[in-house]
């Protein structure tokens, strides 16, 4: 014991004990350092058991998806953060590719995706069927090809391939987007159907872009007689440890793509 002190002191350059024979008090320095210990073998012990802490409904959790599914969730989840205010939603808005360049790159916890990622270990799981819709002016009630060529296109970054989708197997004449006049583009998930509500062409879009736009009465969104979804895919990095923070978000994820009665069971 006395080896250790006089290790302390030659360390510190101070007594830490007044020495009365077989008997010590500590020195003021003593004390001080006796303090300083006691408060950090404290905060040693707090920190143990924080680290092992996975708590439910504490901490950030990051999250992207394409536009459409973005609309329809970051509302949710903004209330499932009312109710459990410890949570922090992280929630940008990007095409398939960046959603799988970020969880590639640890960038993000949870991804959204409209098709399964390429990369072997991102590990992807079909949540929920997002139907494809064709949007028109109110005016037009049941677009026949012709009044589709009429009006021509209001194009966005998954223009062509939503139309291709969808228009496929609905109208034979249908081979491409350039059949078309393009009448505008946007890129912004909310304006995209704005030229269309004034009259100014017909669109393709995911039911939840459409169930988000705020001028519903001047629009006409059509279900087809050949309807066409597509999968939403939740994403994640296998690398990545689920934590509980996130199992709880997934959980919301799921109940809000289930007001829809579009949601898969995922385990």
């Amino acid at each position: 014991m006395s080896q250790h002190v006089s290790k302390l002191e030659a360390h510190f350059g101070v007594a830490l004990l007044n020495r009365q024979g077989k008997k010590f008090t500590l020195t003021d320095a003593g004390e001080r350092l006796y303090e300083q210990a006691q408060a950090i073998l404290l905060s040693l012990s707090s920190l143990e058991a924080r680290v092992g802490e996975d708590p439910a409904f504490e901490g950030e959790v990051s999250i992207m998806s394409p536009g459409s599914v973005g609309l329809k969730l970051y509302p949710q989840l903004l209330g499932f953060q009312q109710v459990h205010p410890a949570l922090a939603i992280d929630y940008r808005f990007s095409p398939n590719a960046s959603v799988e360049c970020a969880l590639v790159d640890h960038r993000v916890d949870i991804g959204l995706m409209t098709c399964e990622a390429n990369e072997a270990g991102i590990n992807c799981q079909s949540l929920a069927e997002e139907a494809l819709m064709l949007v028109t002016p109110k005016a037009v009630v049941d677009p026949s090809w012709e009044q589709l060529l009429a009006l021509g296109f209001i194009d966005h970054p998954d223009g062509a391939h939503h139309a291709r989708l969808l228009l496929t197997p609905n109208y034979p004449p249908f081979q491409h987007c350039n059949q078309f006049e393009r009448k505008g583009f946007s890129n912004q998930i909310g304006l995209i159907l704005e030229p269309v509500a004034m009259g100014l062409g017909f669109t393709v879009l995911p039911a939840h872009a459409v169930a988000a736009f705020q001028k519903q009465e001047l629009l006409c969104a059509h279900r087809l007689a050949q309807p066409v979804s597509e999968t939403i895919y939740l994403c994640w990095n296998q690398q990545k440890p689920m934590t509980n923070r996130m199992k709880s978000v997934i959980a919301e994820l799921k109940r809000g793509l289930q007001s829809n009665g579009t949601s898969k069971d995922f385990a």
